[in-house]
């Protein structure tokens, strides 16, 4: 960006494609417009679009940043996370571009879904921060057409073959996905139920532990999936009536647990800001979205879900 040069608004787009020259042919002239602007440029996608980007980028993807959306956006909860660490790396205001989608395969149905509420909460995450440019890329020849169409509800923008549009299907930053609201499914029958109160929390830990080991989870993994539980019931017991229940079970492979209290939570963006350095509260979320692979939140008048999982390496 040129000196005294005013930064553009927050840019969201979706790039819809169809194989990889329509892909590379919306991602390239994006890259390279912010490389020859001087603006850093994140490319956080899984291994083969990268190589592909790489290539095409030739000598200039030495000046591109590149990530494992499948490390970075193992929880889609961490990507915002992520987006900010990148943007906080330079001065404040610095104009920005980043390529990425948090949708790849292998994401199971429920991660799909927080995947939207991802894509829903970066409207409101990044609403004030002029300069900002983000390009989300969505091939429809592989992906359902339920997810394309869920993208051009939760970006502002979309772009086909080289043309970008105002998506007349965009619910606004303050919408969330229905599907992100709608009531979990029920725990199995055969999952383990726990009441807790502050006294307690041991017995919580246990529950955890044992639903970790089942699922093969080793020793290092079953430390983060306990404390990431222990925080969500600490939480219930601070913020949430003082009581609560978790259930845990096994689900295909992977360890879930569940916590429930008559607490509501009223920001969707809750755990998705790093605390500051010193920071006394506000770590509880934060915790959990670190130590587990998905984290779903539903919270209302009734009171607050949270369930959680963690598969084996």
């Amino acid at each position: 960006m040129m000196p005294g040069a005013a930064a553009k608004p927050f840019h969201h787009s979706a790039l819809l494609y169809d194989g990889d020259d329509a892909f590379l042919a919306g991602t390239v002239p994006f890259a390279r417009e912010g490389i020859a602007a001087g603006e850093p440029v994140l490319v956080v996608l899984g291994a083969r679009q990268r190589s592909l980007l790489r290539r095409a980028l030739g000598a200039d993807s030495d000046r591109v940043s590149y990530a494992d959306i499948e490390l970075v956006g193992r929880n889609p909860a961490q990507i915002i996370p992520a987006l900010e660490a990148f943007l906080n790396e330079g001065p404040p205001g610095r104009p920005v571009r980043a390529i990425g989608v948090p949708i790849y395969s292998g994401r199971t149905p429920d991660a799909i879904v927080e995947c939207h509420l991802h894509e829903a909460l970066v409207n409101r995450a990044f609403a004030d921060r002029d300069g900002i440019s983000l390009l989300c890329p969505y091939d429809t020849s592989t992906l359902p057409a339920s997810v394309i169409q869920e993208a051009c509800c939760t970006h502002p923008v979309v772009s086909v073959d080289g043309h970008e549009r105002v998506s007349d299907n965009y619910r606004g930053a303050d919408v969330l996905p229905p599907a992100a609201q709608a009531p979990l499914r029920p725990p199995p029958s055969t999952a383990r139920a726990l009441g807790f109160d502050r006294h307690n929390l041991a017995e919580v830990r246990e529950l955890v532990t044992e639903s970790a080991h089942r699922a093969g989870l080793d020793s290092s993994a079953t430390g983060e999936f306990v404390l990431g539980v222990h925080e969500l019931a600490a939480n219930s017991v601070r913020h949430g009536g003082g009581i609560g229940v978790l259930r845990a079970w096994v689900e295909d492979g992977a360890a879930v647990c569940e916590v429930r209290d008559s607490g509501r939570i009223e920001d969707p963006l809750a755990g998705r800001h790093a605390p500051r350095s010193g920071q006394l509260g506000g770590w509880g979320l934060w915790l959990t979205n670190a130590a587990c692979d998905l984290v779903q939140i539903r919270s209302g008048a009734g009171g607050t879900v949270v369930r959680v999982h963690r598969r084996p390496a």
